[in-house]
């Protein structure tokens, strides 16, 4: 290999002074933040809430450090999708409200995630809107990082919080004790500007800082055609700030405190119409129209056509976290972990991407969304506290953890909501200058708060048997709450302009303010989740395991739009496991893990869309659906077959089906029918059967005096998936997608570093999701993948 020589600038040897004035613990802290090593020896997780070789833990990881994230244009949740192969995502929101699913294991609607998203060990902060938001990673997480883990399968017991899926950990870079910093440039097609820079500062030999900045915006890449409101959609404008400080308050207690904050200001996402049936009631034919026009046009597959002028997208979230660690002996650790977050979202637009008309300047809207007056769609607060006790008997024979976990979330200053129009052309929403051409239209003033409670209990250990083979068993006990106030009225029009206030949750009942139409719901559960592994190593670099393990997603409710489908139950899942992680050394050195598992599903929520009696709203909501089961396999390898060649590879395939489907009752004055996500015989949502990932990074033989320079190819295969079982167009084609980069790191032997990198480059024409609306509505939507991006990117580091 190589050898690589360092430049000893001022700031370096400044940051070695103080490096050797710092106490054991700082130094300590630093060590996981070695750089990946090729044989994978290196690679430190924290998916047992510790630090430990990737290849020391019985879980199936798959593990990207910032530097692979940065090669791979990594910058937002669904990126991260498309190189982890046990990985999906639901961009029907957006890319700012991405969800994951893992294993076939979704998030539908208001349902709480299956795959939770931690950033420094704290769960992402709740929300619950007129559309997904929050609880997930947001825009400007990836970056500063020092690596992120997925962790595939259930994770009850010592993350908690319905896990049920997975977890999928972000692992900020921590203050070293060395000055040293970056500052990046990045341009691109569709006018990307992104900047990038961190600065670590060594403030004492006790005290250590870390600012870290991002800021991008670009172009949005579906052209708007209509010519009302904003030119593009699937823009991007952020900002992402971090500070972080550590303070070693002896050499034995230290104090980690980061402070988020990011904001984004978007014209949105937007669905695009992709086919109608002409003989659908009213919908219908405006749908074909719209078509129409677009063929008439000649648009491309990255037109549409907005209908909302005021379409707006802003997401704003603050987040504080605060960890202390005290390592009272040798083999006792206490950690205490609080944060408290807060999350807004304010989005306009025609969810459906609608434009309709009834007549030429007679628009005609099927559902807008609107944040109502004075408020936000979604505004929520979230505060969390864990403590815990790691252990170790003297001749580690023993190791074990426990702990305590309590978080609690409510709305932030009273009510959020929103305003929907629904079958009714308006001049102004907000002044309720509405008409209701067709008789079957309203406005819907949905106000809500929610509040959440959980509570859990957790402990597990490792018992080591012999030398090669131990034991491993966890229990939690969690207990959760979630309660939820609905204020939502009808706002009708008899006559032009002429607003009716009704309650929905009350059919007749004046609704002069909307405090008249409070309804109260509340879904409480309670359940144990455990976990036992069995792991033999019969050599440091071989590890064999067994286990079962047990998960649980809370119940909830949904106050936005009182029906049928405003509670549902907890969902379990009972897991099987069993798994092979090797690495080899010498002239062929890397690792290659591999794991099979079976999940059985009981209650599992799924979501249904309701076709209604007008002048019902659209409803769509979770009902708990009955039995399903997942099987399949997970291969994640790393190999340096040749000294200057890496090549990373994970597979995953998926055996999906819903065994069981039961329709709750239905009220036939307002219902006609159900129809889920996935069909009964059929596979589940998000869950393509194969999926492959393949990277080869090649070293050039270069002098180093000329820099390190090399040369990256990513190729992505996903199979065909369902979306939604309810559409003609509801399963996606299988995607094949290249992304190719090159990265000069040092150039000439100075402290700058040139990158270029091009994703999706043979410009496949894709969808992501399906809008699900067709046997309701008449019409369908697809929600449009990313086109071809590029770009360069320049850094200039300093210090080491």
């Amino acid at each position: 290999m190589t050898k690589r020589v360092t430049l000893m600038t001022t700031s370096a040897a400044l940051a070695a002074a103080v490096a050797i004035s710092s106490p054991a613990f700082a130094q300590e802290a630093t060590a996981a933040q070695a750089p990946r090593a090729e044989s994978g020896d290196e690679i430190i997780v924290t998916a047992r809430r510790t630090e430990e070789r990737l290849q020391d833990v019985p879980v199936s990881i798959t593990v990207f450090n910032q530097q692979q994230l940065t090669a791979r244009n990594v910058v937002s949740a669904l990126d991260l999708s498309t190189y982890t192969p046990s990985l999906s995502a639901n961009s029907r929101f957006g890319n700012e409200s991405t969800t994951f699913a893992i294993r076939g294991f979704t998030q539908d609607g208001a349902t709480f995630p299956s795959v939770a998203v931690y950033f420094a060990d704290v769960v992402a902060p709740r929300a619950n809107g007129g559309t997904s938001a929050g609880n997930g990673a947001g825009v400007g997480a990836f970056f500063d990082l020092q690596n992120v883990q997925v962790l595939k399968g259930p994770q009850g017991t010592l993350f908690g919080r319905n896990t049920t899926g997975g977890a999928v950990l972000l692992v900020p870079r921590k203050p070293s004790d060395k000055l040293e910093g970056y500052a990046e440039l990045s341009a691109g097609n569709y006018n990307m500007i992104r900047g990038q820079a961190a600065f670590n500062i060594p403030l004492a030999s006790t005290v250590r800082l870390r600012i870290a900045a991002d800021s991008q915006i670009r172009d949005g890449y579906l052209r708007n055609r209509s010519g009302i409101g904003p030119k593009d959609f699937n823009d991007v404008d952020y900002v992402a700030l971090r500070g972080s400080l550590v303070v070693d308050v002896t050499p034995e207690i230290e104090n980690y405190t980061i402070l988020s904050y990011s904001s984004s200001h978007t014209h949105g996402f937007y669905p695009k119409i992709v086919i109608c049936n002409p003989a659908a009631p009213l919908l219908g034919p405006l749908s074909c129209a719209q078509i129409a026009r677009q063929q008439a046009r000649g648009d491309g597959f990255y037109d549409i056509e907005n209908g909302n002028p005021l379409a707006d997208q802003h997401i704003k979230q603050t987040q504080l976290i605060n960890t202390t660690t005290w390592r009272a002996s040798d083999t006792v650790t206490l950690k205490n972990i609080i944060s408290y977050a807060r999350f807004k979202q304010d989005q306009t637009s025609n969810i459906f991407g609608d434009n309709f008309f009834l007549a030429p300047g007679f628009p005609f809207t099927f559902v807008g969304l609107y944040p109502d007056a004075g408020r936000h769609n979604a505004s929520q607060w979230t505060f969390t506290e864990e403590f815990q006790v790691q252990r170790k008997s003297p001749n580690e024979a023993l190791s074990w953890q426990a702990g305590v976990y309590f978080e609690k979330s409510g709305p932030l200053g009273g009510y959020q909501g929103s305003l929907s129009p629904i079958l009714l052309s308006c001049t102004d929403v907000y002044a309720f200058r509405c008409v209701n051409p067709i008789g079957a239209g309203n406005i819907q003033q949905s106000l809500q708060k929610y509040y959440f409670r959980n509570l859990g209990v957790y402990a597990q250990g490792t018992y080591r048997i012999s030398d090669s083979l131990s034991l491993t068993a966890g229990v939690r006990y969690t207990s959760d709450k979630t309660s939820g106030i609905g204020a939502v009225r009808r706002i009708s029009f008899p006559a032009p302009n002429t607003p009716v206030f009704t309650c929905v949750a009350f059919p007749g009942r004046p609704a002069p303010t909307p405090d008249d139409c409070r309804y109260p719901l509340t879904q409480k559960s309670s359940r144990p989740t455990w976990m036992i592994d069995l792991e033999y190593k019969p050599t440091r670099d071989v590890m064999l395991y067994a286990k079962y393990s047990r998960g649980y997603r809370q119940g909830g409710v949904a106050v936005s739009n009182p029906s049928l489908l405003e509670t549902w139950g907890p969902e379990k899942v009972d897991t099987y496991e069993v798994g092979a992680k090797t690495s080899f050394r010498g002239r062929i050195h890397g690792y290659l893990n591999v794991a099979a598992f079976y999940n059985d599903f009981r209650d599992q929520q799924l979501q249904a869309n309701a076709l209604v009696i007008p002048p019902q709203s659209p409803v769509s909501g979770i009902i708990n659906a009955g039995k399903s089961r997942i099987y399949g396999a997970e291969v994640d390898a790393s190999i340096s077959p040749l000294e200057n060649l890496t090549l990373d590879v994970s597979y995953a395939y998926l055996n999906t089906k819903l065994q069981e489907f039961t329709t709750p009752p239905l009220d036939p004055a307002r219902f006609v029918r159900l129809i889920p996500t996935s069909v009964v015989g059929g596979p589940l949502a998000l869950a393509p059967k194969n999926k492959i990932s393949a990277t080869a990074t090649y070293r050039l033989p270069v002098s180093e005096s000329v820099g390190r320079i090399s040369l990256g190819a990513t190729f992505t295969h996903t199979d065909k998936q369902v979306a939604s079982a309810a559409s003609p167009i509801g399963v996606l084609p299988a995607t094949n997608l290249l992304n190719l980069n090159l990265n000069w790191e040092s150039i000439g032997h100075s402290p700058l570093d040139l990158a270029l990198f091009a994703t999706n480059v043979t410009k496949k024409k894709y969808a992501t999701y399906v809008g699900g609306s067709y046997a309701s509505s008449g019409f369908d939507t697809i929600i449009v993948g990313q086109p071809r991006m590029y770009g360069a990117r320049l850094r200039f580091r300093f210090g080491n």
